[in-house]
């Protein structure tokens, strides 16, 4: 383990700190509108209250019923995106801590060790809580509806942009997050959480359009907004002093957990399902990087304590279980002082906007997380159980957003969102939508299309459904006699 850089001690008047003052700031779109603190004396700094904000949130319940990896899996033991999402919050925390306290990053700003650490958590928490049902297959299916209908729903007649049509045929999680936390989660504004403009700008791991991506490019292979929430993004920038096409520094730091959470912790799960067993990691590993120094002394430690646990007599089960959990443990430390290292070294480059890869990819070790990821592709991510259920989740999907499009659009005035619906079927299931998401449909200030409005209805209800209430809600549609409903003339 290298030792922590020096901590320096700037001025206040740093161009650094004053840098880093724009990124942390703590201002909200409006003034909070609580009528008094919880307590005599406010004790949180601003952004320490964004994670209590996120952390009481009911989307963040609602991921104990999300897909991490396994589909609507029976056991207790293997991750949901809840768990996934609190240990990505844990690791992004620790870093914080180490920059803050051993290495003095913003040292000059009075509130820095707090709320560094602080907003690390709350995007660890917050990051996947846009993503639809059965994981990133959900996206994938979302998405194919939408191409499958385009010449119907996303027709250049209805008045769409190439950038509002890409939206959805590239739906993206990621997007999803940001609109939920900024329009959907309160109902009594346009605010949502009224988060602080620094975790909001921090939240969008790819600051780029829909038509802007651009997969040879770190921060636009995928795109962090939707239209609908343009100008939003473009006032969060200008407030914390980033670029159009900058991600806010800390954002490096938590897409690098992210990274470690599901390379490490999905192999884990692997093993404890029966997928692979830990030698066959270790094998993988020696394989695909065993020249790397890194991946070397790894796996050499890894098998030391394989062997002592073997010679005190555990059981098969016992002792692939406790070996794999003693790699995670030196895994997830080598590569989270990596993730320390890296960012103070290419944080020159974070500034200047011209870091062209990942933290991870830029270390030493890079190679033992492009092995891990690999070795999950290969060997879980594509297993025929894994890919049974993920076809069960695409089924469900598309047959509720046959029925909720259905509903959307068939109604008395085309032009009137709010409008009595033509019959029963499509009354019932408009009536199906959350409240609030059919408010902000309906709502005359809402200044996009008619079309794209209809679409995001849909996908508001979609990415907000868990796993088992989606399969749930097509079975009691099912069994209440209705079948695929009629396509609408619109």
């Amino acid at each position: 383990m290298n030792p922590p850089a020096p901590v320096r001690s700037p001025s206040p008047d740093d161009p650094e700190t004053a840098q880093w003052s724009r990124w942390l700031n703590a201002a909200r779109r409006r003034p909070s509108a609580a009528a008094a603190p919880l307590f005599a004396t406010e004790t949180r700094t601003e952004i320490e209250r964004d994670y209590d904000r996120v952390l009481f949130s009911t989307p963040v319940r609602r991921m104990a019923d999300k897909t991490q990896v396994f589909p609507l899996d029976r056991g207790d033991s293997v991750r949901t995106r809840l768990t996934h999402s609190h240990e990505v919050a844990n690791l992004a925390r620790s870093i914080g801590i180490d920059l803050v306290f051993n290495r003095g990053l913003a040292a000059a700003l009075p509130h820095a060790r707090r709320d560094i650490p602080a907003l690390l958590a709350t995007l660890g928490l917050a990051h996947d809580l846009g993503n639809p049902p059965f994981g990133h297959q959900g996206e994938a299916a979302i998405s194919r509806w939408f191409a499958q209908h385009q010449h119907r729903v996303l027709a250049e007649s209805s008045g769409l942009s190439p950038a509002m049509r890409q939206d959805f045929l590239a739906f993206e999680g990621n997007a999803q997050t940001l609109r939920l936390l900024t329009k959907l989660q309160l109902i009594n504004d346009d605010y949502g959480l009224n988060l602080t403009v620094a975790t909001l700008a921090a939240l969008i791991k790819y600051p780029t359009a829909s038509d802007a991506c651009d997969r040879r490019t770190v921060v636009r292979k995928k795109h962090g907004y939707f239209q609908s929430e343009q100008a939003l993004v473009q006032a969060v920038q200008t407030a914390t002093g980033l670029a159009p096409d900058q991600r806010h520094p800390l954002t490096w730091v938590l897409e690098a957990c992210d990274d470690i959470a599901y390379s490490v912790l999905d192999a884990e799960d692997a093993v404890k399902k029966g997928l692979l067993s830990f030698t066959d990691i270790l094998a993988f590993l020696r394989h695909h990087a065993d020249d790397d120094p890194v991946v070397t002394e790894m796996c050499r430690l890894a098998e030391r304590e394989h062997r002592q646990y073997r010679a005190v007599g555990l059981s098969p089960a016992e002792l692939n279980d406790i070996s794999m959990q003693t790699f995670r443990i030196r895994a997830i430390g080598a590569l989270m002082q990596a993730v320390a290292d890296s960012f103070i070294t290419q944080l020159p480059a974070i500034r200047n906007n011209t870091l062209t890869e990942e933290l991870l990819d830029a270390s030493p070790a890079g190679r033992l997380l492009s092995a891990l990821k690999a070795c999950n592709w290969q060997h879980v991510y594509r297993h025929k159980s894994v890919l049974k259920v993920e076809l069960t989740g695409f089924e469900v999907i598309h047959g509720l957003m046959d029925a909720f499009w259905f509903a959307i659009t068939d109604r008395r005035d085309p032009a009137d969102p709010a409008s009595p619906r033509n019959g029963p079927l499509s009354s019932y299931l408009y009536q199906l939508i959350s409240e609030n998401y059919r408010r902000v449909f309906e709502d005359p200030r809402n200044p996009m299309p008619l079309r794209y409005r209809e679409a995001q209805l849909l996908t508001d209800m979609l990415s907000g459904m868990t796993d088992s209430f989606a399969v749930r809600t097509l079975a009691h549609l099912r069994e209440a006699g209705f079948t695929r409903p009629p396509e609408t003339t619109r």
